[in-house]
């Protein structure tokens, strides 16, 4: 189970999916645009608050599993993956909800374990290939 409740002073601790690596996520209301922000391994990501919202309305509509299909910023995401859909030009940012440039990637990776401890979705957590749904 996780720890914390999201804020700045009591983030939760994750892991991602594949439970290999720790992450600390929190929500940033007050940041210019409002963030949802990831520290993995020393590094700091940020991603479009609304994401959250965002992400679980899309799996909602999907209506069943979805490939997660993570992808660091420089690699393409595999088509029909949440990855994917993150970066489309037709999602509701109009394309990366990744704020930073450089930094814009493995959404799927950082932002999925957070709508898991909302009991927004299942989610899978296998090696390899993981996939969510809506709750």
């Amino acid at each position: 189970m996780a720890q914390g409740t999201g804020t700045k002073d009591d983030p939760w601790l994750l892991k991602t999916p594949p439970g290999t690596s720790d992450i600390v996520l929190y929500r940033a209301p007050d940041a210019t645009p409002p963030a949802l922000v990831c520290i993995a391994g020393g590094t700091e990501l940020r991603y479009h608050l609304r994401a959250i919202e965002d992400y679980h309305a899309m799996l909602k509509a999907h209506g069943g599993w979805m490939e997660l299909g993570n992808a660091d910023e420089q690699k393409p995401a595999k088509e029909g993956t949440v990855e994917a859909w993150a970066r489309a030009a037709d999602n509701p940012v109009g394309g990366w909800y990744g704020i930073k440039k450089g930094l814009r990637g493995r959404f799927a990776n950082y932002v999925s374990p957070v709508l898991e401890v909302l009991g927004l979705v299942e989610l899978e957590h296998s090696p390899r290939n993981n996939r969510v749904r809506a709750i």
